[in-house]
């Protein structure tokens, strides 16, 4: 029991007292999640609400491939990217690999499909007259979604900080594609499995700790919105 107290308070330490390598995967992590979170909201939302407001031959297969793709292993993800980016990949000048922005790539494709998952269900639970009526009074279809986002706009943020949310604890794409690069591609994540497999408790207790901080304000955030939403 001691033995954890030490390490608790070694890793109390290294937060309080800002240690730079703490704080260096921190601003990694949120800075890759924030990025990757703002392209999945691009491509997932009007993808959602394209979905599910359309009727076409095959739409219950198009779900059902959006909620597959939900549970996609990261892992897969990650080597889908890696062959992509890689040197001998079609992507391969650029130097994406070992970068933050190969990083952001491979964890803006796992947060799509949740973003556009939960944007469909907002869409899909909302007056379905919105569309129509507006349609109806002269408004072009671009003006008509638009009107459908504003009133459906809580769930649309709940969609957007849930992907977020996915994407900053995500390990495996970010060890695949960034490298795990101290002051560069490491993330909370990647240090915490490092740290530890090397036996620094501490140093990874430290960023678990802030991890979960980050858990913690995003769930808050979150039952805010709901709140909001039902208001």
């Amino acid at each position: 029991m001691s033995f954890f107290g030490d390490i608790l308070r070694t890793a109390l330490s290294l937060v309080t007292s800002l240690d730079p390598d703490v704080y260096k995967a921190v601003w990694t992590s949120v800075n890759v999640a924030a990025w990757s979170t703002v392209v999945a909201g691009v491509m997932g939302v009007p993808l959602g609400m394209l979905i599910a407001v359309s009727e076409f031959r095959g739409k219950r297969l198009v779900v059902t491939l959006l909620n597959t793709l939900v549970a996609l292993p990261t892992v897969v993800i990650g080597l889908a990217v890696y062959g992509m980016i890689s040197r001998q990949g079609p992507l391969g000048e650029f130097g994406l690999l070992f970068s933050p922005y190969g990083m952001i790539i491979g964890q803006a494709i796992l947060a799509t499909p949740i973003v556009a998952n939960y944007t469909l269900s907002a869409v899909s639970g909302s007056d379905r007259r919105i569309v129509p009526t507006a349609l109806t009074l002269g408004a072009s279809r671009f003006q008509s979604m638009k009107q459908l986002a504003l009133e459906v706009r809580f769930g649309v943020v709940a969609a957007v900080i849930v992907g977020f949310g996915r994407v900053i604890s995500e390990v495996g794409i970010a060890m695949m594609l960034g490298g795990n690069i101290q002051g560069y591609t490491r993330t909370m994540t990647t240090a915490i499995a490092m740290e530890t497999s090397k036996g620094e408790f501490a140093f990874g207790l430290a960023l678990g700790i802030v991890l979960m901080a980050v858990a913690l304000a995003i769930n808050l955030v979150l039952n805010f919105v709901q709140q909001e939403s039902h208001a």
